[in-house]
């Protein structure tokens, strides 16, 4: 069979030409002071993608590597350790704790659905003697994601330590080490960062060393040892085994060119390419997987597969008849993959995709809508675009406002919390009490409201709201309480016109679009 046109699947993904160069850099001596000048640098660069002050081992091997002797470091005999499961990656996490001879406790939910935070802090509370926090920040397989910048903090404030598994979001999804006061992180260069496969990123922090050092049966003198790495390279200039020369040189490649576009950019092009891949699939009728986009990870766009087909059959005839590779669940269920990572999580890329699963499907005898889709993406697609290349430009195409909602949104002035109210979609969230927790609306004054915590101020309706009707909610562009943003990332990411954030953190995740700041014309369809 010949090689793929387009690889579109769930790590490795395709590289850069200037990634392609790094990795055909001459093979130095590794104790070269070019080779170790390199080695140092990505470290740095390494730790700022994790956007952290911890400590960085650039192990040699794939990021399973990582993980195993991030868990072998940190679990002594009996230690009480909660294993946090939404898919098979979590699911493998507890293997192996429970054969290392953790006191294992798992929560674990269907995985299309993602961890309950609250459920977390219940069972902390009533579990003190829990002493490790196991959990998938980015859950490939199902296409999931779990947010760890909740569950951090909570672990951290009862003297938790956390090992995060971050394979497939590092670079691609918001991830923030430092702030979320995650403790063990262990990513991938294959996947977000369009990097070589081959080695493990890890950053620990100094309560995960301390644990570590305390633990009698961490790896020692081991491919598998954190602290040969710690005490023998950064303790005393001395690799613990020979690095793999290309591989870091491909690494610092791919980390150049991520901090050159800059790290919110990077994150703002995954999530527009998952947001231009999901409207297609659902447009073509395809289900998500996710039970809720809420909970949907930036990487790929995971797709049921419909009734009657099998996701290996699928897959085999988008390769085979059309030259594109998607991957398949890895046990999360009957579905498919359409990786939107590194160099792929840009432009047409995701639609072609699209495309190739959607003749293949209508191929294999599935009912699917396969120009209703295109369509749909690439109306969102020309709308981000847009944005990028008139960022300053005026804001084009907005629907008429409903009568109803004009007249509510004029009457802020009067009860913010009304106007959220009727700009919320029914059955959403109820106003003053948004999802996320997010605070009311700021009071409003001359018929636009003034942007408070949890509000969204736009400078392309000085004159009065918009909101758009064809959203599973709607909103409002002059200010906006959070509960307004009760709809679908992707749908808020067509329909945001020139908005920016008060105080993201406070917005529920879907509501935030990762403080893109982009000036992104809705479609009138």
């Amino acid at each position: 069979m010949r090689d793929p046109d387009f690889t579109l699947a769930a790590g490795p993904t395709a590289a850069t030409a200037r990634t392609l160069a790094a990795l055909g850099s001459p093979i130095t001596y590794h104790y070269d002071p070019v080779f170790l000048d390199a080695f140092r640098r990505t470290e740095a660069k390494v730790g700022q993608l994790f956007r952290t002050e911890n400590e960085i081992i650039l192990m040699q091997g794939e990021a399973i590597l990582g993980l195993e002797a991030a868990a072998r470091s940190l679990v002594r005999p009996g230690m009480p350790v909660l294993n946090l499961v939404s898919g098979p990656f979590g699911k493998g996490m507890g293997y192996w704790l429970k054969n290392f001879g953790a006191d294992l406790h798992e929560l674990e939910v269907p995985y299309d659905q993602a961890i309950d935070p609250d459920a977390v802090e219940r069972y902390l509370d009533e579990h003190p003697e829990t002493e490790l926090l196991c959990v998938v920040h980015s859950e490939t397989p199902s296409g999931t994601f779990n947010d760890c910048s909740l569950i951090g903090p909570m672990a951290r404030s009862r003297g938790v330590l956390t090992l995060v598994d971050c394979v497939s979001s590092l670079a691609g999804m918001p991830l923030d080490a430092g702030s979320w006061q995650l403790d063990v992180c262990v990513a991938g260069p294959q996947k977000c960062l369009g990097g070589p496969p081959g080695m493990s990123l890890v950053a620990v922090s100094e309560q995960a060393w301390a644990a570590i050092e305390r633990n009698p049966l961490a790896p020692r003198a081991s491919f598998l040892s954190l602290l040969d790495w710690r005490e023998q390279w950064h303790g005393r200039g001395q690799f613990p085994y020979t690095p793999s020369v290309c591989d870091i040189h491909g690494v610092e490649a791919a980390c150049d060119q991520v901090l050159e576009e800059g790290l919110e950019a990077s994150i703002a092009r995954h999530e527009a390419a998952a947001a231009v891949c999901r409207a297609g699939a659902q447009e073509m009728g395809l289900r998500l997987w996710p039970k809720s986009e809420d909970i949907a990870a930036a990487c790929v766009t995971a797709i049921a597969v419909p009734e009657g087909l099998d996701h290996e059959a699928v897959r085999n005839h988008v390769r085979e008849h059309y030259g594109v590779m998607l991957s398949a669940g890895q046990g999360a269920g009957n579905l498919v993959r359409i990786g939107h990572m590194g160099p792929t999580a840009d432009g047409l890329k995701p639609i072609v995709g699209l495309m190739a699963l959607g003749r293949s499907l209508a191929d294999l005898g599935a009912g699917v809508h396969i120009g209703a889709g295109v369509e749909a993406a690439l109306d969102l697609l020309a709308s981000l675009q847009q944005a990028r290349l008139q960022p300053n430009g005026p804001c084009s195409r907005h629907p008429t406002l409903p009568a109803s909602t004009r007249a509510a949104a004029s009457s802020a002035t009067a009860s913010p919390a009304t106007a959220s109210a009727a700009t919320a979609a029914p059955g959403k969230a109820a106003p003053g009490k948004a999802s996320g927790g997010a605070a009311s609306l700021g009071k409003a004054s001359g018929g636009a409201a003034s942007p408070g915590p949890g509000s969204v101020e736009c400078g392309c309706a000085p004159s009065g709201s918009v909101a758009w009707s064809r959203c599973a909610g709607t909103l409002t562009c002059a200010a906006v309480n959070a509960a307004a943003f009760s709809t679908s990332r992707s749908r808020i990411a067509a329909r945001i016109a020139r908005c920016s954030v008060s105080d993201p953190s406070r917005l529920p995740r879907r509501a935030r679009v990762r403080a893109w700041n982009l000036p992104i014309s809705p479609s009138s369809r």
